[in-house]
């Protein structure tokens, strides 16, 4: 059958007012949203890999938003002092949390934690993900992977690695090379990273694995050694330091991530808008360098596509900490 230019101008008519029934019904749902400043709760003290991202993030959203985003830092309780507040908060959308891979393991770690990380809260977005870097401390004689490994294999009681948060990526991390190089290692828990690389730095504890953004300050002035990064590539924050794999432990790969959740009850539409100026604010981050400048790789994915991936996370952890002997504290 032919068909003139009139005929598809009124196909194409017909076509876009098909669709503005499903934009004005998305627009309804949504109401003047957002119409005051929203609040993002990041359930660590400031100046650390978490809140560096979430600071980004946040101003970029702002801006497509059109209100102001506040970040509030409510650290304590190994997230979980600043997880409840946005669990018990009015599920209105102006309440958000700003966390990483710690929130999803709170009851892998821990004993009475006080809301269920998975059903009490919504996932929003997952942002970005960065390596960590392996510091140790600087008088140690051993400076690279393959002579940390043989050492530790031969005097483990010499050898104890920091652990900032239960749960935490650093946590996690410790227990993937640990299983990936056949080693038993002593885990030393601390409140942060900050008292945990302040004690690396004095030979208390010997080994940290963290974020790349917290711990490359001390390790550019030599206060640590930094041994390798754990992405498949070389930073860009620090080319001249190597991977664990050209370091002689292949397949050890781990990258800590960022996200955003609501508090249960949140609209679907409302979730799925900020998703979208997530993504949006991500990939202009990216665009930018900005996320570059502070070791931080962009993720795009769509709500679902973070709840998946929150599913194999959370499988993956649960075997690593189970296979290690862990129980919650």
């Amino acid at each position: 059958m032919l068909i003139n230019q009139q005929s598809i101008q009124r196909l194409l008519v017909i076509a876009l007012w098909g669709l503005l029934p499903i934009q004005f019904s998305h627009s309804e749902e949504l109401g003047k949203y957002p119409d005051q400043p929203i609040r993002l709760i990041v359930p660590f003290a400031p100046g650390g890999g978490v809140d560096t991202a979430a600071r980004l993030v946040a101003k970029q959203m702002q801006g497509k938003l059109g209100v102001s985003i506040v970040v509030d830092n409510r650290a304590g309780g190994n997230g979980t002092i600043g997880s409840k507040v946005v669990q018990t908060a009015t599920p209105d959308g102006y309440t958000l949390l700003f966390s990483a891979a710690t929130h999803i393991l709170a009851r892998e770690v821990m004993n009475n934690v006080p809301y269920d990380p998975i059903t009490d809260f919504l996932p929003v977005a997952r942002v970005g993900e960065a390596p960590l870097l392996m510091v140790i401390s600087p008088n140690l004689k051993e400076k690279k992977l393959s002579e940390l490994i043989v050492s530790a294999k031969s005097h483990p009681e010499e050898w104890n690695v920091a652990i900032p948060a239960m749960g935490a990526p650093s946590h996690v991390a410790t227990l993937f090379m640990a299983k990936k190089s056949n080693l038993t290692f002593s885990l030393v828990p601390y409140k942060g990273t900050a008292p945990a690389l302040v004690d690396v730095a004095g030979g208390h504890s010997q080994i940290l694995l963290d974020s790349i953004i917290s711990l490359m300050p001390m390790a550019k002035t030599g206060k640590v050694h930094p041994v390798v990064v754990t992405s498949i590539k070389r930073s860009p924050l620090a080319p001249e330091i190597p991977t664990a794999d050209e370091s002689g432990l292949p397949g050890f790969q781990f990258m800590s991530w960022y996200g955003i959740w609501a508090p249960k009850g949140v609209s679907s539409e409302k979730v799925q808008y900020l998703n979208t100026v997530a993504n949006d604010s991500v990939t202009e981050l990216v665009r930018s360098g900005v996320f570059a400048q502070n070791g931080i790789e962009g993720v795009n994915e769509s709500v679902t596509q973070f709840s998946r991936y929150i599913n194999a996370e959370l499988s993956l952890s649960h075997d690593l900490l189970k296979g290690a002997g862990f129980k919650p504290e």
